[in-house]
C-alpha cells in the first residue's frame, strides 16, 4: 500500500461525519421548527445558529429584493396559484393574473415579483403581472438596443395610428409607419399579429413607438440595390400606381418609385392625372431618365405609343378644312385638338376679319367643336396654325360697292381713342370717326363724353382706303351744318333776350339754344345805371361777333344803351352841324357885303 493511500484512509477515518444540515441544507431548512426555536423548546447553540443563517443566505432568495425571480406552480385553487420561489414560505398569486394563460398547470415555471413580503397571516404575496411588465420592459429595451424584430398584436385604432401589444406593453404604431405606401383602410390591420421594430422609447412617460414600415424599407433597400443596378434608359418595366398628385403619378417598380410627370402620361392635354390612371393600377412604363445616384427616376407612359404627328394624315395640306375640339384658350388664341395629341393654334387675328382685335374667349369656349382652315403646317416642328375667318368671304372684297363714299349706314361703337371712335359696320368692317366729326356744335374733349361702347351711331362714309383697309366715317355729316343757319339768325348786330347762365373768368356765358353759347365780356355786362348783370338776370343782348369756323359768339348788353347814346350824340352832332352851317352862311354874306363895300370904296 502506498503512502498516499494510507494518508487518505487516515484522513477519512479522522474526518467527522457530516451534520444533517450540511448533508442536505435545503431539507434541513424546510423541516426546521421556527416555533419551537422561538419558544425556547429547541435550544440551538450559537455556532449552530450562525451556520443556519449562512445556509439561509446561500440557499434562499432575499424577499426584500425587487428583482424578478422564477417560481414553480405547486398548487392551484379556485382563486389562487401557489408558487414556490425557494423562500421561507410559498407565495400566492391571484388567478386573474393568468387570464392570458388559461392552461396554467402545476409544475409550470412562471416569473414573479414579491409584491408583499408577508400579509397579516404571514403569507408571501407575489405578482406575476408586475413581473411580466418588468420583464417586458427589459425585453423592449433589449429589442430597441439590438434592433431585434418583435411580434405585436394590433389591438385597435387610435388618433394618428394604432395601438399594438408588444410583450404585454401597449405601444404606439403611427399611421405613417404602417407601410411604405399610403394606408387608406386602417381597420384592415386591427386584430392582426405583425412584426415590428422598436424605434423609440420614452422612459419618463413609459411610451414605446414601433414601426412596421422600417422592416419593409429594410427589405426594399435590398431590392432597390438589385433593381437600380439594372436600370437603363428606354427600359420598359411593369409597375403599380402608388400615388396620384396634381403634377404626376408615382409608380412602384417593385421597391423603387418613379415619377410619371403629367406631361408624359398622354399625348393629349389632360387636366389631372386621374383622367388617365387610378390607384393600384398595373401599367407598363418606360424609363426616360434618372440621376447619377438613381434615386430619382423619370418615367413615361405616352412614349410607349407612337407620336400622333407620325400618324397624321399624309394628305393633309394647307388650305384643307379640319374639325377639332377647343382644349386651351389664351388671350392670344385657342388651341384646337384635330386628332389625339395633334393641336393647331387659331390666333385671335384669324378668328374674325375685324381689325379690331378682341380676346379669343369672345369667339370660342373650351370644349367647343369648331371647323377651321389649315393656314400653315410644319410636320418636322410639329406645328400647325388654323383660321376660322377664312370660312367666310372677306368683307373687304366688295367694299366699294357696299360702302361707297357719301353712303349712310348704322354701326356699333366698339372702342375709343383720344382722337376718335371706332365703329363696326359689320363683322370685319370697322371705321374711324374723328372727334371733330362727331358734332357740329358741341365741343368734345373725349369721345366718351359723346357716346358709349355698344351704342349705335348713324354715320356717313367720308373716305375709303381699300388697300389699307381703312374707312373714315362722320357722324355730324348726317345732318346739315346748323351754323349755316345760325350765321344769319345770330349775325352781328342782331338782338336776342337771354339769361346769364354762368359768371366765368373775364365775363359771363349765355345759352341762346342748345348749340349757341355766347360769351359776354365783363365790360359788356354793365347796365345803364352803372351796375352789372348777375347770374340768372335776364336781359337783351346784341351780337357783336360771330365766327362760324370756330363756333365763337360774343354778345353785349352795354352796347344796347351805348348805341342809343351814340345815336343821340350823332343826331346832336348833325343838328349842331346844321346850325353851324346856317350861321356860317349868314356870316359869309355879311363879310362879303363888307368886303364888297370896302372894295368898292377902294376902287373909288
Amino acid at each position: 500500500m502506498s503512502e498516499e493511500t494510507k494518508n487518505t484512509e487516515v484522513q477519512e477515518k479522522e474526518a467527522p461525519a457530516a451534520s444533517p444540515q450540511q448533508a442536505n441544507p435545503e431539507q434541513f431548512l424546510k423541516e426546521f421548527n421556527w416555533h419551537n426555536y422561538e419558544e425556547g423548546i429547541d435550544p440551538i447553540a450559537d455556532s449552530k445558529l450562525e451556520e443556519f443563517e449562512k445556509l439561509v443566505e446561500e440557499n434562499f432568495v432575499d424577499t426584500l429584493d425587487d428583482e424578478v425571480v422564477e417560481g414553480t406552480v405547486i398548487n392551484i385553487t379556485d382563486r389562487d396559484a401557489i408558487i414556490d420561489i425557494n423562500a421561507k414560505s410559498e407565495g400566492v398569486i391571484s388567478l386573474n393574473e393568468f387570464r392570458y394563460n388559461p392552461d396554467l398547470k402545476v409544475g409550470d415555471k412562471v416569473e414573479v415579483l414579491i409584491d408583499v413580503r408577508e400579509d397579516a397571516t404571514g403569507q408571501l404575496i407575489l405578482s406575476h403581472r408586475k413581473a411580466r411588465v418588468i420583464k417586458a420592459w427589459d425585453r423592449v429595451n433589449d429589442a430597441h438596443d439590438t434592433g431585434e424584430i418583435v411580434n405585436g398584436y394590433v389591438k385597435c385604432r387610435t388618433k394618428g395610428g394604432m395601438i399594438v401589444d408588444v410583450f404585454g406593453i401597449e405601444a404606439f404604431l403611427p399611421g405613417s409607419q404602417i407601410d411604405v405606401k399610403p394606408i387608406r383602410d386602417y381597420d384592415a390591420y386591427v386584430g392582426k399579429t405583425m412584426e415590428f421594430k422598436v424605434v423609440k422609447i420614452n422612459h419618463e412617460f413609459k411610451n414605446v413607438v414601433v414601426s412596421h414600415k422600417a422592416l419593409i424599407e429594410a427589405d426594399i433597400e435590398e431590392q432597390k440595390k438589385e433593381i437600380i443596378g439594372q436600370l437603363e434608359k428606354g427600359q420598359v418595366l411593369e409597375g403599380v400606381v402608388k400615388n396620384i398628385t396634381s403634377y404626376g403619378v408615382f409608380v412602384d417598380l417593385g421597391g423603387v418609385d418613379g415619377l410619371v410627370h403629367i406631361t408624359d402620361l398622354s399625348w393629349s392635354r389632360i387636366n389631372h392625372p386621374n383622367e388617365i390612371v387610378e390607384l393600384d393600377q398595373k401599367l407598363n412604363v418606360v424609363i426616360l431618365d434618372f440621376d447619377e445616384d438613381k434615386t430619382r427616376i423619370q418615367l413615361g407612359l405616352k412614349q410607349l405609343k407612337p407620336h400622333p404627328w407620325e400618324a397624321l394624315d399624309k394628305e393633309l395640306k394647307v388650305g384643307d378644312k379640319v374639325k377639332g375640339k377647343v382644349v386651351v384658350i389664351a388671350d392670344y388664341g385657342a388651341f384646337i385638338e384635330v386628332e389625339e395629341g395633334v393641336e393647331g393654334l387659331i390666333h385671335v387675328s384669324e378668328m374674325s376679319w375685324s381689325t379690331h382685335l378682341r380676346s379669343a374667349q369672345d369667339f370660342v369656349n373650351v370644349g367647343d367643336e369648331v371647323e377651321a382652315v389649315v393656314l400653315t403646317l410644319d410636320r418636322e416642328e410639329r406645328k400647325m396654325s388654323l383660321g376660322i375667318k377664312q370660312l367666310t368671304p372677306d368683307p373687304w372684297t366688295d367694299i366699294t360697292t357696299k360702302y361707297p363714299v357719301g353712303s349712310k349706314h348704322s354701326g356699333v361703337v366698339r372702342n375709343f381713342t383720344n382722337f376718335g371712335v371706332f365703329v363696326e359696320l359689320e363683322e370685319g368692317i370697322d371705321g374711324l370717326i374723328y372727334i371733330s366729326d362727331l358734332s357740329w356744335t358741341k365741343k368734345i374733349k373725349h369721345p366718351s363724353d359723346f357716346t358709349n361702347v355698344g351704342d349705335k351711331l348713324d354715320v356717313v362714309v367720308l373716305e375709303l382706303d381699300v388697300e389699307g383697309r381703312k374707312l373714315s366715317l362722320g357722324h355730324k355729316q348726317i345732318e346739315d351744318n346748323p351754323w349755316d343757319k345760325y350765321e344769319t339768325e345770330f349775325g352781328v348786330g342782331t338782338k336776342h333776350t337771354a339769361k346769364i347762365a354762368e359768371i366765368v373768368d373775364k365775363g359771363a356765358t349765355l345759352e341762346f339754344n342748345e348749340d349757341i353759347v355766347a360769351f359776354v365780356p365783363s365790360r359788356h355786362l354793365e347796365k345803364e345805371d352803372g351796375s352789372k348783370l348777375k347770374k340768372g338776370d335776364e336781359a337783351e343782348f346784341q351780337i357783336i361777333e360771330f365766327n362760324k369756323e370756330f363756333k365763337r359768339v360774343v354778345a353785349s348788353h352795354t352796347a344796347l344803351f351805348k348805341e342809343e347814346e351814340a345815336k343821340i350824340v350823332k343826331q346832336a352832332a348833325k343838328k349842331a352841324a346844321a346850325n353851324t352851317a346856317e350861321r356860317t352862311t349868314l356870316g359869309d354874306i355879311d363879310a362879303l357885303a363888307d368886303l364888297k363895300a370896302k372894295l368898292e370904296k377902294g376902287e373909288k
